[in-house]
């Protein structure tokens, strides 16, 4: 099945759409929001599944062409997001390119940060950035969506507990991050808002190219136009989701809704490219002692997909672009912060 939120209101607007990614119907007879469904997932799947089954095989009623652009990301906001770094081979490049030792830990117990999950970007909005010096980057990664999970849970029960995929472009500021790590209390100003496929899928969409937890696609990222990097999903993913669960849960119960990111997709064979602008960086300074490859610039344009064996586009399309930002105060915010 595969889900998208048209961007109406702060929640969305919960429609059901085609296999193809073609059509649409609405679901608000069911459920109005993509997070009113999660809440009741099990009253409200079989309903959201026969409509699903009707639109692709050409019986659904009040159908309309599926348009990406009217779409809010999946979830426009979530109870929780947490990000991880599943493939440690991008934290060691990373470590590696600044000549310091990997911790043997990572490889045992995933990183983890919570991002801001308040207002998402849509999947075609701009990245609004105030200065280009901030080491503007993106990372395309993947993410869950769970139901209720509680406290506690092991990897073995985490079955039936990941109701959706995503695809992510988790947005970096690279040059706030050592600043703010080097306060010991992890990131904040470098982590603005994220954005997210259009289309969320159940894990049965991918067919055999979802076991052990994990997506055996590979990630396709354009780079203003041009292939930055094809690595495969499931290759050097060092925790897969149900290890992520646990982590996240160990010390709390996780609410419907909780999307839990798997990190910047990267292979130990770089020969597919990379993911984000950073690990491309690293490795420059790897191999010529120098990075050549800049940030983003305003202006700049990033296109994260994913595509089935067939070639068919699974999540839809995140593109975006970096657009300057700039305060806009309308005359009621003048007069408030006019002194009397």
């Amino acid at each position: 099945m595969k889900l998208a939120s048209l961007n109406h209101g702060r929640d969305g607007q919960l429609i059901v759409v085609s296999r193809d990614l073609i059509q649409a119907v609405h679901a608000h007879d069911i459920a109005p929001t993509l997070q009113f469904a999660l809440d009741n997932w099990d009253q409200v799947e079989g309903d959201l599944q026969h409509l699903y089954r009707n639109l692709n095989d050409g019986t659904a009623h009040d159908v309309f062409p599926f348009n990406p652009k009217l779409c809010a990301s999946p979830l426009p906001r979530a109870y929780q997001w947490a990000d991880g770094s599943a493939y440690v081979n991008h934290v060691e490049l990373v470590r590696k390119a600044r000549g310091a030792e990997m911790p043997e830990s990572f490889w045992t117990d995933p990183l983890v940060y919570q991002g801001m999950s308040d207002a998402f970007l849509t999947p075609t909005q701009d990245i609004d950035v105030t200065d280009e010096n901030w080491g503007i980057d993106f990372e395309a990664e993947i993410a869950i969506v769970t139901n209720d999970v509680d406290m506690g849970i092991r990897t073995e029960e985490v079955h039936g507990h990941i109701k959706l995929l995503m695809l992510v472009n988790d947005v970096s500021l690279r040059n706030l991050i050592p600043a703010e790590l080097a306060k010991g209390f992890g990131f904040f100003q470098s982590k603005p808002a994220s954005a997210f496929s259009p289309v969320a899928v159940t894990p049965d969409e991918l067919g055999d190219n979802w076991h052990d937890y994990k997506v055996h696609h590979r990630l396709t990222v354009h780079h203003n136009g041009v292939l930055f990097g094809q690595p495969h999903a499931g290759t050097d993913m060092t925790f897969n989701f149900a290890e992520l669960v646990q982590h996240v849960a160990k010390s709390r119960p996780l609410s419907a809704g909780t999307i839990i990111g798997s990190g910047t997709v990267s292979n130990k064979d770089s020969s597919s490219g990379s993911c984000c602008l950073a690990e491309r960086r690293m490795l420059e300074i790897i191999d010529n002692g120098v990075a050549e490859t800049p940030f983003m610039r305003f202006g700049d344009t990033v296109r994260i997909e994913m595509f089935d064996d067939s070639g068919q586009s699974i999540f839809g399309a995140i593109e975006q672009k970096v657009a300057r930002y700039e305060h806009r105060y309308h005359d009621e915010d003048l007069n408030h912060h006019r002194p009397s």
